[in-house]
């Protein structure tokens, strides 16, 4: 009878910290395809969140002495992500200019249901998204981030951030409009 050894998130930490390789092929195996969803939503192309998949666990296994155990694991490589994610953004700095919302007049107020998308159809419709526009998206709508955390982390003011998620919303909503009358008319034919 041949029995298999559950390990435990710890002790695959521990292995990691002591470089284990079967540890960190253990961890990647794990956490990979949630990462990678993660890295979709700021990459251009599906090649470009390998990219940051990659480096961003080459960073988890260099980092991994400073998990201190408090919070989730998981969570602590999410965040590890998408500063990989930011890092990147900041290096390549494709902002497209946005007036700031106090000098830009009026703020559409702009939400939608999403009735019928599917998740991986949102997913390509934000990363068609200019750089900047899913940049702030992803940081406040997906993330958490605050207006002010944006605003630090891209080095822009608090109301570019909230302009250029009040563009992004409109253009999203466009764009669900259009997909769903698309499979709206797909449906009745």
């Amino acid at each position: 009878m041949h029995l298999k050894h559950h390990i435990s998130v710890e002790e695959l930490i521990e292995g990691c910290k002591a470089s284990n390789r079967r540890s960190q092929e253990t961890v990647y195996q794990l956490y990979a395809a949630k990462m990678m969803g993660v890295c979709l939503r700021y990459a251009n192309s599906h090649e470009e969140a390998e990219d940051l998949l990659q480096t961003g666990f080459v960073k988890v296994f260099t980092k991994i002495a400073t998990f201190k155990n408090e919070g989730s694991f998981e969570g602590w490589v999410r965040r590890i992500m998408v500063n990989n994610c930011l890092e990147q953004y900041r290096r390549n700095i494709r902002m497209l200019p946005v007036v700031d919302i106090e000098s830009g007049g009026h703020q559409a107020d702009v939400s939608f249901e999403v009735n019928t998308l599917e998740t991986k159809d949102l997913l390509r419709l934000i990363q068609q998204l200019s750089p900047g526009y899913k940049m702030v998206f992803n940081m406040y709508a997906i993330e958490g981030y605050t207006h002010r955390e944006i605003a630090q982390e891209l080095n822009i003011s608090e109301g570019t951030s909230k302009s250029q998620l009040a563009r992004a919303r409109q253009i999203l909503q466009q764009k669900v409009i259009a997909m769903e009358g698309i499979n709206y008319a797909s449906a009745t034919k």
